[in-house]
C-alpha cells in the first residue's frame, strides 16, 4: 500500500518541510506540489489522489473553499498557522488539522489517522476472506484474518498477535502451515521467524518493519520485499 499524496501551499518552505516528511513514509508518496491553489484545483480535477495536505489561508482560494469544490474528495489534511481556522477544517471532516511549523512528530500522528482511516475504508475488500481456526488452551478458537497484526514463530508453536486482544493466540503450529491458510495477497513474510499483514505496515526503515503494536526485523533472505512494498 502506498497513498498517493498532493501539497498545495503558497509558501515554498511549507511544501519543502512536507516534502521532507513524506519521504520519511514509505507508506506516503508526494506525486505534485503546487505553490497557488487554482493550479492544483486543476489538478485534482483529473488525477485522482489519496490525500490532499492543503493550506487554509491562501490569497487566491482557501483551502476550505478548494476541498469544498472538489468531487470525490482524497483524505484531506488541513495546514495552517492560524488556530481559528480549526472549526471550518473539521467541519468539511478533514481527517487532520496540523499547526504550522509541524512537528516530526505531529505529522507522524497524522500519517497514522490516514493509514488507520485508508485501511478501515477499504476493509470492504477483505470481509469474505475465511476465518482460520486454531488449537489453544484445549479450546478450538476462531481467529478472523482482518484481526491478524502478525505472526511470529516459536519453534514448533506459532503466536498469533490480534489487533483486538492483548494477549496473542499461541498454537501448536508450523508458522508454514498458518502461511498457507493466509491470503497471499494480504500477508507477507519478513524473516524466518515473522509474518505481518501488509495493512499494519506503518513505515519500514533500517530494514525494521514497524506495526502499530510491534516493530520487527527483516530478514536477509527477505529484503527485496522493501521495495515492493509500496508498489
Amino acid at each position: 500500500m502506498q497513498l498517493k499524496c498532493v501539497a498545495i501551499d503558497d509558501e515554498p518552505l511549507a511544501l519543502e518541510i512536507i516534502k521532507k516528511y513524506v519521504d520519511g513514509y514509505p507508506s506516503l508518496k508526494l506525486v505534485n506540489t503546487f505553490e497557488d491553489a487554482v493550479s492544483g484545483a486543476e489538478y485534482l480535477k483529473s488525477n485522482k489522489v489519496d490525500v490532499l495536505f492543503v493550506d487554509i489561508n491562501m490569497p487566491d482560494i482557501t483551502g476550505v473553499d478548494l476541498v469544498r469544490s472538489l468531487q470525490g474528495k482524497p483524505m484531506v489534511v488541513f495546514t495552517t498557522a492560524y488556530k481559528k481556522f480549526a472549526y471550518d477544517g473539521f467541519e468539511l471532516e478533514a481527517l487532520d488539522y496540523l499547526l504550522k511549523p509541524i512537528s516530526s512528530t505531529r505529522f507522524g500522528s497524522a500519517v497514522t489517522k490516514l493509514i488507520d482511516h485508508y485501511a478501515i475504508k477499504h476493509q470492504a475488500d477483505s470481509e469474505q476472506d475465511e476465518p482460520i481456526y486454531v488449537h489453544s488452551e484445549y479450546r478450538l478458537i476462531k481467529i478472523e484474518v482482518n484481526d491478524i497484526e502478525y505472526v511470529e514463530s516459536m519453534q514448533d508453536y506459532i503466536k498469533i498477535h490480534l489487533l483486538s486482544a492483548e494477549k496473542p493466540v499461541l498454537t501448536l503450529m508450523p508458522l508454514k502451515n498458518i502461511i498457507e491458510k493466509l491470503p497471499a495477497n494480504r500477508f507477507i513474510r519478513i524473516h524466518r521467524g515473522f509474518v505481518v499483514a501488509k495493512a499494519q505496515i506503518r513505515s519500514i526503515y533500517n530494514r525494521k518493519v514497524k506495526l502499530r503494536t510491534a516493530e520487527l526485523p527483516v530478514g536477509t533472505s527477505y529484503a527485496d520485499f522493501i521495495k515492493d512494498w509500496g508498489k
